[in-house]
């Protein structure tokens, strides 16, 4: 009998014995095919083949593509759109001395407004994506599908064989990208350095999120004292926050929903600025054009000094919201982005600030309120400008929860037609507050904009490592490339943090305060997630207690399906024996489900569950991982329940045919007369060892199906009684799971406290059992996420020492 034999000693597959049922499967469910030669639960995970390039790039019509690009300038271009409201004030803070200067930051706009938007983010970055998703985290999930990088040890081998995992298998052409691999997969330091970069550029985002509408918002209404000059600055920041509430209370309508409201104004917006920028450039002064010749950054350099240095804390505010271009990216997709972006915001902005710089040329002394001729649309423009970083911030949230970086919130999905656009209730009110505490407190543009200019660039000059990790693992990319692409964006960029750094003091330390708040929250929400997985996985419980378990005659089975929830993806968790030891029953199905999420945005629903059957059969307990994308939702309640019992009739059925030896688990019709006859199968109960098994994975152990056919033959009288007996016992087996799912299906659930061990440090003990008690008190609990139904939920709490 062909077979595909597990050893769990060895950590070896006879992948050779496993061909013909493999190639016997190739009409069916194709992951059960696959699912013949590699065993994570007896396994080590990770050392199994790969498949093709990862794609990422979701295909849209260009219509669809049109459609979306309108929508991404009401969301994604604001911030970036209204810039040129404070650029120049912000970077003459001491007034115009000469006349070149002006052209000299003019040029310094313009070319920065071409190499980091524009050929960093829209020629490159946006190609970074993963599947579609943008951001730092995609990033790190890209990252961390090509190397084993991920801290939690929870990888498994059938996580590769998904449609949308995806890898590209290395050569020996490709040394270089496997070495870098070794690398990452093989140190902690580095693995945790990768990690803490991520997260800090996370916090960053989230930290502009506070900033961009407090000083988008601050700096339009400012304008208005040009109009009243009677209205006091008290005043101008109380009309300023009683927009910002009004602007979070309409986020609950979605990306959709916003983006074409607010699009017509931005269109308008960049329409006045475009036009007005030629109207200036006409009257005032046709040569500032000039400024395209980059001599005047070099001569403005060497006539102003630490001064011209100091400036560019002002210039690198021209870009403010580049990096929503990305975060907001699986909101709409590249092309929509590229288009948008190449068509309407460059041109309009650039027309703006080279307009603003020929007005200036006659009138240096308006420095301070060039912009503000166009009041009414400057207002409206600017709180849109808000709503780039906010809905970044949703989505990043969103993918970093997927992961286990951030405390569990509701995410909810506003838009039936696009999968990104989300909206996160908790945060949009946390920053609001957020926002308007910066706004009451700092009340100016100037001090907001000090600390607006390091977030933008720690996140860019973040961005620019990743992407260049990307570049060498992913793409593969020529070094020289690779090179340019680090030493000419990266330095500009490092270059616009050592001016805006020189602010730390005037209100920089706002961003890093808040990222470093972040970074606390997340890294230890993300360091006892990874400790709770390795306490369970150590402690897992053994194949002896099951088989103690199985003899044990004063143990109750209960009707219904039982379904009992733990991370741990390899093996029984210790919560099980707990539960037997304060209720001794189980039920008449059990299930061990895990719900997994992977460094993917999307698994397919016909690969979202993953099943093995633990021995002995006759106790029907079975191990299932649930696998989701970190853009996924979980299902309700009862599509739940159907999926995965639908799922698992599937996995018995071909397990029973697989396990019997039949080289095809289809059903003939004289099969089915034969078993409507009333073959009826009996099964007697094996020496074997206590396994997890899955599918085939071990044929030398677990029960021996034999019919009764007319009380005469068994499985070796006649092929047609073996089918037979096999069909019956698929019959047996998938309505005995219909039956106790009538019954009812009942939710385990184990209520974890994590503790420091008394032997810990302060730190830990402080981290451990204050900051991550407190979080996981005020944010929502294990079964509200899973939106498990509290009539049927059942919890027994349990104290894990780590």
């Amino acid at each position: 009998m062909a077979a595909a034999v597990v050893s769990t000693d060895s950590h070896k597959v006879d992948e050779e014995a496993g061909a013909e049922p493999v190639a016997a499967l190739n009409g069916k469910k194709s992951s059960w095919g696959k699912l013949r030669r590699f065993d994570s639960f007896t396994l080590e995970a990770g050392r199994v083949p790969s498949g093709g390039r990862h794609g990422g790039l979701q295909e849209f019509g260009w219509e669809r593509t049109l459609r979306l690009a309108f929508q991404s300038l009401g969301v994604v271009y604001g911030d970036i759109g209204t810039s040129p409201l404070y650029v120049y004030s912000s970077t003459f803070t001491e007034g115009i001395k000469e006349k070149d200067d002006i052209l000299a930051v003019l040029s310094l706009i313009l070319y920065t407004l071409i190499i980091i938007p524009l050929i960093k983010y829209v020629f490159i970055v946006l190609w970074a994506n993963d599947d579609g998703n943008g951001g730092t985290f995609a990033l790190y999930t890209l990252i961390s599908r090509h190397a084993k990088i991920s801290l939690i040890p929870n990888q498994q081998a059938e996580d590769a064989m998904l449609s949308n995992y995806k890898l590209e298998t290395p050569s020996s052409k490709l040394a270089r990208a496997q070495w870098i691999k070794d690398k990452l997969g093989g140190s902690k330091g580095l693995q945790v350095a990768l990690f803490l970069l991520t997260i800090l550029a996370t916090s960053m985002i989230i930290g502009d999120g506070v900033l961009t509408p407090a000083i988008s918002v601050l700096s339009a209404v400012s304008g208005i004292k040009e109009k009243a000059p009677n209205l006091s600055q008290g005043q101008v920041t109380i009309i300023s926050i009683v927009i910002l509430v009004l602007l979070f209370s309409v986020q609950r309508m979605g990306t959709d929903k916003v983006g074409y409201s607010f699009a017509p104004i931005i269109v308008v917006w960049f329409s006045l600025i475009g036009g007005i920028g030629i109207y200036n450039l006409i009257r005032y002064d046709v040569q500032v054009l000039r400024a395209f010749n980059p001599k005047y950054i070099v001569d403005y350099f060497k006539r102003n000094g630490k001064q011209a240095w100091t400036s560019l804390g002002g210039v690198v505010l021209c870009i403010t919201g580049t990096e929503a271009m990305f975060a907001d990216l699986s909101h709409f997709n590249v092309r929509a982005i590229q288009v948008s972006f190449s068509a309407v915001l460059l041109p309009a902005v650039s027309l703006a600030y080279i307009g603003q710089a020929s007005y200036l040329t006659k009138f240096p002394e308006e420095v301070n309120d060039t912009f503000y001729k166009s009041i009414p649309v400057a207002i409206a423009a600017s709180i849109i400008a808000s709503q780039a970083m906010i809905s970044g911030v949703f989505s990043i949230i969103q993918q970093s929860q997927g992961l286990s970086c951030f405390p569990r919130v509701r995410v909810v999905h506003t838009s039936t037609k696009y999968h990104g656009q989300v909206y996160i209730p908790e945060i949009n009110y946390a920053l609001m507050i957020a926002c308007v505490c910066v706004t009451g407190i700092f009340r100016s543009t100037t001090n907001i904009g000090n600390a607006y200019g390091i977030a933008v660039v720690c996140v860019m000059l973040i961005t620019t490592a990743l992407v260049a990790l990307v570049m060498l693992m992913v793409w593969k990319t020529s070094i020289l490339w690779i090179s340019l692409f680090v030493i000419f964006i990266g330095g500009i960029e490092a270059v616009y943090l050592s001016a805006v750094l020189s602010k730390f003091i005037k209100g920089g330390y706002l961003p890093v305060a808040l990222a470093i708040v972040l970074m606390l929250m997340m890294g230890i929400w993300h360091y006892v997630h990874v400790k709770h997985y390795k306490f369970e996985l150590e402690h897992k419980v053994s194949g002896d207690y099951i088989h103690e378990l199985a003899a044990d005659r004063s143990i109750t089975r209960i009707p219904g399906i039982g379904l009992l929830y733990s991370e741990l993806v390899q093996g029984i968790p210790p919560i099980f024996p707990h539960f037997i030891d304060k209720i001794p029953s189980i039920h008449s199905v059990l299930v061990f489900v895990s719900v997994k999420r992977l460094p993917i945005s999307k698994v397919e629903s016909d690969e979202r569950f993953l099943f093995r059957q633990i021995e002995p059969r006759e106790l029907r307990l079975f191990k299932c991982v649930v696998r989701y994308g970190y853009k996924d939702s979980m299902e309700e309640a009862g599509d739940f329940e159907k999926s995965l019992v639908k799922n698992l009739k599937e996995f018995i059925h071909h397990e029973i045919f697989v396990r019997a030896g039949d080289p095809s688990p289809e059903i003939s019709p004289s099969e089915e007369s034969e078993t409507a006859a009333g073959c009826k199968p009996r099964r007697e109960a094996s020496n074997g060892g206590i396994q997890e098994r899955q599918g085939s994975s071990n044929y030398s152990s677990g029960s021996i199906v034999r019919s009764n056919c007319n009380g005469s033959s068994n499985s070796s009288s006649s092929a047609g009684g073996k089918a037979g007996a096999v069909v019956a016992e698929v019959e047996e087996e998938t309505r005995f799971v219909q039956k106790e799912m009538e019954k009812g299906v009942v939710y385990l659930l184990g209520e974890t406290e994590m503790v420091a061990k008394p032997s810990s440090s302060i730190i830990k003990r402080m981290a451990v059992n204050r900051i991550y008690r407190i979080m996981r008190r005020n944010f929502r609990q294990g079964d509200e996420a899973m939106l498990i139904p509290k009539g049927r939920l059942l919890k027994i709490g349990i104290t894990y020492e780590i």
